[in-house]
């Protein structure tokens, strides 16, 4: 079965600078996949768990909308809701 696609998602396009840090709330076990664009950071919603770094790779994933996961580099936050990441090209 395929994975449902996130619908009404917001240009992430401006926060893709290299060497910029992108602050990140993170929201683990959510009832679905979603991702809110705010003036201190973004906050993205996944149904993984946090377990093993599963809600950390889901995280990546909807964050690299339009790039590559593996461009996006987890700085800060490993085990916390809230979490860093850079976009290094």
């Amino acid at each position: 079965m395929a994975k449902p696609k996130l619908r009404n998602v917001p240009d992430l396009s401006t926060r893709a600078v290299p060497g910029e840090e992108i602050q990140v709330r993170v929201t683990p076990k959510a009832a679905k996949n979603g991702i809110v664009s705010e003036t201190t950071g973004i906050r993205v919603a996944v149904t993984a768990p946090p377990e093993n770094g599963k809600a950390n790779e889901a995280v990546r994933s909807i964050l690299a909308m339009g790039v590559a996961p593996s461009t996006l580099t987890l700085r800060r936050g490993q085990t916390s809701r809230d979490k860093v990441f850079v976009y290094s090209p």
